[in-house]
């Protein structure tokens, strides 16, 4: 009896281990691939765009003074201020060239009156025409004296001119549509012909100024020119073509400044506005991966290359080139590969993958 009861226990055991053995094997058969999705790479002329930094300057700085001497007896403008091209800005005591000017003045009157007195002797001496040599020698010193008031007067409407000219360079004009940037001279000073008064910050012709990198210097087609727009706000917009490069790198910032003449600037584009600056990055051959496909192994950037005919995946290092809003761009893989783009952090090498195409958008 107790034989039989073993051998009830034996059979029982036997059929619960082989229907565990069964359950694994059939568990084992059925374990799904991993997933991931992946691109085919293709390589390209890459040439994205890189975005630039300034601000907006004016061309050219101009120092504006009188061109005559004298005292100043009004200055109208300060630093800051926005000026037009006519406006005056700085007035000098009128005083003397005002008293040339009454001096000139009466000079004509009187060349005026003498011509006229002359005119009228000369008519006298002609109506009856002169029979005798006496007459007609009266007659020609009479239009003598008529030429040399004439002379006289057109020496003193000269004159005339010359010192209303004088009166009206008392008042000192800014020249150009601009910004006054520093005040050189006081009201009450006195100030030598072509002595600087104000240093004026034109505002008819404006740059758009940038300091750049050696790097961006040697890779960035400047010569097609930058889309230039305001920083506060991006609808503000104006071409720019290169004007000035500098010659030498700053030391302390490693940086090469490029100037960029506007076409047309609109006035929100005001001296000193933050700009922003878009440009093309010459082209060359990369090929364009999503961002998750990329990820760091032993601190180096790798992807996962799929085997196509035995559907196991293995890493390949690749050089990052650039990093783009969208997508990498990276070098060190041929076309026609594929690469595993969703999923990457899961996988190890020699591991058989499941792969499903990335959708194109």
């Amino acid at each position: 009896m107790v034989h039989g009861a073993y051998r009830r226990a034996a059979l029982v055991c036997g059929l619960l281990a082989a229907t565990l053995l069964a359950g694994c094997k059939q568990e084992a058969a059925v374990a799904p691939l991993t997933r991931v999705r992946v691109v085919t790479t293709e390589i390209t002329e890459f040439a994205p765009r890189i975005t630039l930094t300034g601000a907006i300057a004016a061309q050219g700085q101009s120092e504006v003074s009188f061109r005559i001497a004298g005292k100043i007896s009004e200055r109208l403008v300060d630093v800051g201020d926005h000026v037009k091209a006519d406006q005056v800005i700085a007035r000098l005591d009128p005083e003397q060239q005002q008293a040339d000017l009454q001096s000139a003045q009466a000079g004509v009157q009187s060349a005026q009156a003498t011509l006229t007195q002359a005119t009228a002797n000369l008519a006298r001496l002609k109506d009856p025409p002169p029979r005798s040599i006496a007459a007609r020698r009266e007659r020609d010193q009479a239009e003598a004296s008529r030429r040399a008031a004439q002379a006289q007067l057109d020496e003193a409407r000269a004159q005339l001119t010359a010192a209303t000219d004088q009166v009206h360079l008392t008042e000192l004009r800014a020249g150009a549509d601009g910004i006054i940037a520093s005040r050189l001279a006081e009201a009450g000073q006195v100030v030598s012909q072509a002595q600087p008064v104000y240093a004026l910050v034109r505002d008819d012709r404006r740059d758009a100024v940038f300091d750049v990198h050696e790097w961006a210097l040697a890779n960035v087609e400047f010569d097609k020119g930058l889309a230039v727009s305001l920083a506060g706000d991006p609808a503000v917009t104006a071409n720019g073509t290169v004007r000035l490069v500098s010659p030498a790198v700053d030391p302390a910032t490693l940086t090469v400044q490029i100037r960029f003449g506007l076409a047309d600037p609109p006035p929100a584009m005001a001296l000193g506005s933050p700009v922003n600056g878009i440009g093309p990055l010459k082209p060359h051959s990369a090929v364009l991966l999503p961002w998750q496909a990329v990820f760091a192994r032993d601190g180096k950037p790798a992807v996962w290359v799929v085997d196509a005919s035995a559907g196991t995946v293995s890493l390949q290092p690749v050089t990052i080139d650039r990093y783009t809003s969208e997508s990498i761009a990276v070098t060190g893989l041929d076309s026609g590969l594929t690469i595993v783009s969703a999923g990457a952090q899961m996988l190890r090498p020699g591991q058989k993958v499941e792969t499903v195409a990335e959708r194109k958008s």
